[in-house]
C-alpha cells in the first residue's frame, strides 16, 4: 500500500555538531540576512506560497462523484497540441517545418573501450566518451522517412506489427517516426524482458519484422529467435552482428542503413503510402501484468497526442533553450512520452545510459566526463530508485567532510529547507554550497520529473534543495498513455502526485471492500478512474481483461479504473493511499504479484501460511511467515539453535535459515529474482479469523497484516 504523507520541514532536517554559543551567532547572522533578503522579496516576487495554495482542480458539479478537472480545462479537455495536427506523423512534420535546421537527438561518439580490472578480481569494461553529435529535424524526418520506405520494401504492411527491442538511442526514436510515418503498429519490448515474455510478445503481436541492437541480437534474442516461427527480418541498429550461421532458415539479418539505403531508391520512384488516421494504433506496448507474462496495451495517436498535450503545458516556457537527456527505457510510456513532448516543442534530445549518465557512472573511466556534464540538460525525467541513489551518494559524501564542512552543508541545508516551506527562493545558497551537488546533474537543470512510483518526501525534498530545481511528481498508466497528473513547478509539497492535466479528468469511484468512500470527511477517497482522450484502447487480444479496466460513459468517453486508491486535497490535488489489486510496483518499476509470491512458497513444509509485502517506495518484496512448528523445531536443533518457541521465532538466525528454504524454492519455481523475498518476520502465533489477520475464509487481510507488522516493516525495510 501506498501512504503518501507530506512531510514537515522538521522531520527531514539534517542534524549538526555545532557548539551552542557558536550555533546562536550563526542563527542570528541567517536571521539578519533573512530579513534583509526578505524585504526585496517581498515587494518584487510573488511568493510560491501563495501560487502553491491556489485551487488548481475544482469538481464540474457538486455531486459526490464528480469528475475533476484543471481549472485551466474546466470549459472542455484538451487534446490535441497544434491545430490539425491529429496523428503523429503530423505532429512531427509541423515540428519539422517549425525547427527544420535546429539540432534535435545526440549521440556520444566512443573514443575508446578498456578492460578495467577490479581490486576483486572482476574485470569492468569502460568507457571514453566524445562529445555529442547532432542530427537536425531535417536529417531525422529524412531518415525516418526512408527507413519507412524501406520497410515497406521488406514487405511490411499498414496496419500491421512491427516488433521494436532495443536500448534508449536516436535510433529507437527514428524507427518509431517512421512508423507513425507509414502506419506500422510498433510493438514496444523492454530490453530487460527474460525469454518467454519476449517469445510471448512477439508471438501473440504476429511480428515478422523486428528491429534491434547488435547486442540484444547476440544476448537476448538469439537464442529465441527458432521460438518465433512468424519472424522473416530482423534490423540492427547499429552495423552488422558478426555471426549469422545460427539464425533459422528464411530469417535475414539487414543493417538499419540497408534499410534506409533500400527505402531512399524507393523514395526516388515516388511510392505512395498509407498515411495513418487518429484513431489508428500506434503503439502496442508490453506492460507486466499479474500472470506474469506482459500484457499489450494498445495506445492509438490520438491517445499519445492527447497525453503530451496534458504533460507539455504543465512545462512552462518549453521550447528551444531546453535540452533533455534521454536514458529511461523509450519502451515505457514515461520515457516515450517525454521524449515526445519535447520533440514537438523544439527541444534537444541527448541521449545516455544509467551506466554513462553522470561522472561516477559505472561505465565512465574515471577522469572522463559522463553525459550530464558533456550535455548539461535542463529537463530530466527520473524514477525514484534513481533519485534515491543520488541522494544515498550525496550524503555519503557529506558524511565524509570534515566537520567544518558537513555542519556548513547542514545549516545551509535546513535554513533551504525552512525557506522552501515559506515559498521563498535561496540565491546565495544555490550559488555557494549547492552549485558542486548541482554540477552532479550537468548543473543547468530546471525541471525533475518523476514518476514510475511514488517518491518518498525525504528524497523529494533533497532533490529540491540540493539540484536547486521543482520536482514535477506524476501519476500516470500506460493504459492512460502516461497522462494522469503531474505536480505544478511552483507547488513544492510533498506526497502529492498534483492536479489532473488539462488533458483528462479524474473522480473517485466507491471502494466498500476497502471501506473508501467519494463521501469520506474531511476528504473524497476512492478508485481512482481517469477519464479522457488520453485512455488507450484496451489491451491487445484480451477482451475480457479490456471489458474489466475499461468502460465508456453515456457520452462516449472512455474511462480506465485504475485499481489505485486516491484521495484529494481541497486544492484539486491528488494523493495515492492505497492500492486496490494486490499486484505491486516496485522502485525500479517492476510488478510483484504478492499472490504468485505466496502461491509459490505456501507449500513448502516449513511454512503453515505466508504474506508477502511490499511497496513503491523500496526496491524488494519482504514477507510474513507463520512456520509450522514441527518443521523449524527440526531445522533449529539441525542447526544447533536452542530456545523456547517464541524465541526461536524472533532469532535472527532462525530468520535467515528460513529465509535460504524460501528462495530455493522461489527459484525452483520460477520466480523472478526481484519477486523473491529478501527479509522475513517469523510470526509465532498462528493466523486465525479470530485474530483479525484472515478472513473466515482464510483469506490473508492485507490492510490488517501492514497494520499489525507496521514495526517489523520499518525494521526490515530501515526507516527513512
Amino acid at each position: 500500500m501506498n501512504n503518501h504523507v507530506s512531510s514537515k520541514p522538521s522531520t527531514m532536517k539534517l542534524k549538526h555538531t555545532i557548539n551552542p554559543i557558536l550555533l546562536y551567532f550563526i542563527h542570528f547572522l541567517i536571521s539578519l540576512y533573512t530579513i534583509l533578503t526578505y524585504i526585496p522579496f517581498y515587494f518584487f516576487s510573488e511568493s510560491r506560497q501563495e501560487k502553491s495554495n491556489q485551487v488548481k482542480a475544482k469538481p464540474v458539479n457538486s455531486k459526490p462523484d464528480s469528475a475533476y478537472r484543471s481549472v485551466n480545462s474546466l470549459d472542455g479537455l484538451a487534446s490535441v497540441l497544434y491545430p490539425g495536427c491529429d496523428t503523429l506523423d503530423k505532429v512531427f512534420t509541423y515540428a519539422k517545418n517549425k525547427f527544420k535546421n535546429k539540432r534535435l537527438l545526440g549521440t556520444r561518439e566512443v573514443l575508446n573501450e578498456e578492460d578495467e580490472l577490479q581490486p576483486n578480481g572482476k574485470i569492468f569494461k569502460k568507457v571514453i566518451l566524445g562529445h555529442y553529435n547532432w542530427l537536425s529535424y531535417e536529417d531525422v524526418f529524412v531518415q525516418a522517412f526512408n527507413f519507412g520506405s524501406g520497410l515497406q520494401k521488406l514487405g511490411q504492411k499498414p496496419k500491421t506489427n512491427i516488433a521494436i527491442f532495443c536500448e534508449t538511442r536516436a535510433e529507437w526514436m527514428i524507427a518509431a517516426q517512421a512508423c507513425f510515418m507509414y502506419n506500422f503498429q510498433l510493438v514496444t519490448l523492454y530490453a530487460t524482458l527474460g525469454g518467454p515474455a519476449i517469445v510471448h510478445g512477439l508471438n501473440e503481436t504476429e511480428v515478422t519484422n523486428i528491429i534491434t541492437s547488435k547486442e540484444l541480437l547476440q544476448t537476448k534474442l538469439k537464442d529465441i529467435v527458432s521460438l518465433v516461427p512468424r519472424l522473416r527480418h530482423i534490423i540492427t541498429v547499429d552495423g552488422k552482428p558478426p555471426t549469422w550461421s545460427e539464425f533459422p532458415k528464411g530469417v535475414i539479418v539487414h543493417t538499419m542503413a540497408a534499410v534506409q539505403a533500400l527505402g531512399a531508391k524507393a523514395s526516388m520512384e515516388n511510392q505512395p503510402h498509407s498515411k495513418p488516421l487518429p484513431s489508428d494504433i500506434a503503439v502496442i506496448m508490453y506492460t507486466s501484468g499479474s500472470t506474469g507474462l506482459p500484457k499489450g496495451v494498445m495506445i492509438s495517436h490520438s491517445n499519445i497526442i492527447a497525453g503530451i498535450t496534458g504533460m507539455a503545458e504543465r512545462i512552462p516556457e518549453l521550447g528551444e533553450e531546453d535540452v533533455y537527456i534521454g536514458y529511461l527505457p523509450l519502451a515505457h510510456v514515461l520515457e516515450l512520452s517525454a521524449e515526445l513532448v519535447c520533440l514537438s516543442h523544439g527541444c534537444r534530445i541527448g541521449y545516455s545510459s544509467p551506466q554513462t549518465l553522470a561522472d561516477q557512472s559505472s561505465k565512465i573511466k574515471k577522469g572522463s566526463k559522463g553525459d550530464t556534464s558533456m550535455l548539461k540538460p535542463t529537463l530530466m525525467a527520473a524514477v525514484p530508485e534513481i533519485m534515491d541513489r543520488i541522494y544515498k551518494n550525496v550524503m555519503n559524501k557529506v558524511n565524509e567532510m570534515s566537520s567544518f564542512q558537513r555542519n556548513l552543508f547542514i545549516l545551509a541545508y535546513n535554513y533551504k529547507m525552512e525557506q522552501i516551506s515559506k515559498g521563498r527562493s535561496t540565491p546565495l545558497c544555490n550559488s555557494f554550497v549547492f552549485q558542486k551537488v548541482r554540477s552532479l546533474l550537468g548543473g543547468n537543470i530546471r525541471l525533475l520529473l518523476c514518476g514510475g512510483a511514488p517518491l518518498s518526501a525525504t528524497t523529494q525534498r533533497f532533490m529540491n534543495i540540493c539540484f536547486c530545481c521543482p520536482v514535477g511528481q506524476g501519476y500516470g498508466l500506460t493504459e492512460s498513455a502516461g497522462a494522469g497528473t503531474i505536480t505544478e513547478v511552483w507547488d513544492y509539497n510533498t506526497g502529492r502526485v498534483g492536479a489532473p492535466l488539462v488533458c483528462c479528468e479524474i473522480k473517485l469511484k466507491n471502494w466498500e471492500e476497502g471501506g473508501y468512500f467519494n463521501t469520506d470527511k474531511p476528504h473524497p477517497r476512492g478508485e481512482i478512474l481517469i477519464g479522457g482522450q488520453n485512455v488507450t484502447m484496451g489491451y491487445y487480444k484480451n477482451e475480457a481483461k479490456t471489458k474489466a479496466d475499461f468502460f465508456e460513459d453515456e457520452n462516449g468517453q472512455r474511462w480506465l479504473c485504475t485499481g489505485d486508491i486516491g484521495e484529494f486535497d481541497p486544492d484539486g490535488c491528488l494523493k495515492i493511499i492505497d492500492r486496490k489489486k494486490d499486484l505491486v510496483k516496485l522502485q525500479a518499476g517492476e510488478y510483484v504479484s504478492l499472490g504468485k509470491v505466496e502461491a509459490a512458497l505456501k507449500n513448502l513444509p516449513l511454512v503453515d501460511n505466508i504474506c508477502a509485502y511490499a511497496n513503491s517506495y523500496h526496491s524488494y518484496v519482504i514477507g510474513f511467515v507463520v512456520p509450522n512448528q514441527k518443521e523449524l523445531t527440526e531445522l533449529a536443533r539441525k542447526k544447533g539453535l536452542k530456545g523456547t518457541w517464541e524465541e526461536l521465532c524472533n532469532s535472527c538466525e532462525m530468520e535467515n535459515e528460513v529465509l535460504k528454504v524460501l528462495s530455493e524454492a522461489a527459484i525452483s519455481a520460477s520466480l523472478e529474482k526481484f519477486e523473491i523475498p529478501v527479509k522475513i518476520r517469523l510470526s509465532p502465533e498462528p493466523w486465525t479469523p479470530e485474530t483479525g489477520l484472515v478472513t473466515d475464509a482464510f483469506k490473508l487481510k492485507r490492510k490488517e497484516l501492514k497494520t499489525h507488522y507496521q514495526a517489523d516493516i520499518e525494521r526490515m525495510y530501515g526507516r527513512k
